[in-house]
């Protein structure tokens, strides 16, 4: 029977332990979920938003909000990365001077080279010749190092690199905030003003890092973590099954951790299951799981295209082929490649979009499904999955 995400929210807070760690698809409410047990643990006073509240801090989609671009269109020259005025900067970087810190950890991930460079308080001219000042803190401007005393152009750095660049402040005051924790005496404590915190609610933290980076970013966080004495509690999304599967690992031995896995159902609600085994489960075959259930349902939408592309991509590289279209049926295989890819996203939202599919595609994609276990020897796997809740 299928949950709300406020009840799942509640499962969560009862469960009591010190990590839960959850695996869920694109689409499948995990930021949303964010967004409840916040309300739930800390519900937000009418017309306030603390990114530091007292007894929840998380970092999601809307965290990645405090930040935007001026791309400095006048002039082409003077693009900059501005952040909206809120505590959760002000703390950690006015206050605490973590900068080298910070760009530290986002060189670690990017480019030794790409150094970021935030703003001193300043005055200015609007456009109106009024003076206006700019807060300390409230720009960062990004440049390649060149080794010596010439001037560097101002570059926009991508996407990928500022979420790593958002993430490295977060990570960074995470550090500090387990580190004040762990001084078990509050009165000992250089600010009080943790003292109330329950939670740390990390929702993908940076997805576009290369394989490499990202089992070192799962290996920071858990030792992190791990290193945490305090009754603080931790809360992990992903979608991304690498990211899950080292943080799995990592946290195998940790007593008081949880493992979930979070499904959106076809009636709207929510599921929330326990993973049991010992071991990650196998991607391929809960992608597989899926694309059966769908088929069976009939509620086949765009993204499930994305699903049964990314399914022949990691049963080709598990059987050794150099591309995932050798997979196909001989027999028109250009024709069904084309119509994969065309109905196959990789754009930022491809697990949230929802598109009519035409029944022809939807017979498509049930005729390969099918192919792809008579061929390769795949079980039916939905049924498995509906009775132990697991691969």
């Amino acid at each position: 029977m299928g949950q709300s995400l406020t009840e799942i929210a509640t499962t969560l807070r009862e469960a009591e332990k010190k990590v839960q760690l959850i695996y869920a698809f694109n689409g499948s409410g995990k930021t949303r979920l964010s967004r409840e047990f916040k309300e739930l643990i800390a519900p937000k006073e009418p017309d306030t938003e603390d990114e530091l509240g007292v007894k929840i801090l998380y970092y999601n989609a809307f965290t990645e909000d405090l930040f935007y671009w001026d791309n400095d269109l006048d002039n082409d020259t003077d693009r900059k990365l501005k952040i909206q005025p809120n505590s959760y900067t002000d703390w950690i970087l006015l206050e605490q001077g973590q900068e080298p810190n910070i760009t530290t950890h986002f060189q670690r991930y990017t480019n030794e080279k790409l150094t970021p460079s935030f703003n001193e308080k300043s005055t200015i001219k609007d456009k109106n010749n009024k003076d206006v000042t700019v807060p300390a803190y409230s720009e960062v401007r990004f440049s390649f190092e060149r080794g010596d005393d010439s001037d560097s152009e101002y570059v926009k750095i991508s996407k990928g690199e500022e979420s790593c660049f958002i993430w490295s402040i977060f990570y960074s005051l995470l550090e500090q905030t387990i580190s004040i924790l762990n001084v078990a005496e509050e009165a000992d404590r250089e600010t009080e003003q943790f003292n109330e915190l329950q939670y740390v609610f990390i929702d993908d933290p940076v997805s576009s890092l290369d394989d490499t980076h990202l089992i070192e970013l799962a290996v920071d966080i858990a030792k992190l973590i791990k290193s945490s004495t305090s009754e603080l509690k931790f809360i992990i999304t992903t979608h991304n099954p690498l990211f899950y599967n080292v943080l799995f690992n990592e946290f195998s031995r940790v007593k008081k951790t949880k493992k979930w896995r979070l499904e959106k159902l076809t009636d709207g609600t929510s599921s929330l299951v326990e993973q049991f085994k010992d071991s990650p489960f196998s991607y391929h075959l809960f992608l597989l799981a899926e694309l059966e259930k769908v088929v069976e349902s009939g509620d086949i939408q765009k993204y499930h295209f994305n699903f049964l592309r990314n399914l022949f991509e990691k049963t080709s590289t598990f059987l050794g082929f150099n591309n995932w279209e050798e997979l196909l049926p001989q027999e028109s295989r250009e024709a069904y490649y084309n119509r994969v890819i065309n109905l196959s996203s990789h754009s930022k939202h491809n697990g949230e979009e929802i598109s009519i599919i035409e029944e022809n595609d939807k017979r498509v994609l049930g005729f390969l499904v099918g192919e792809v276990k008579r061929m390769y020897g795949f079980k039916t796997l939905v049924n498995q999955v509906k009775e132990n809740g697991n691969i």
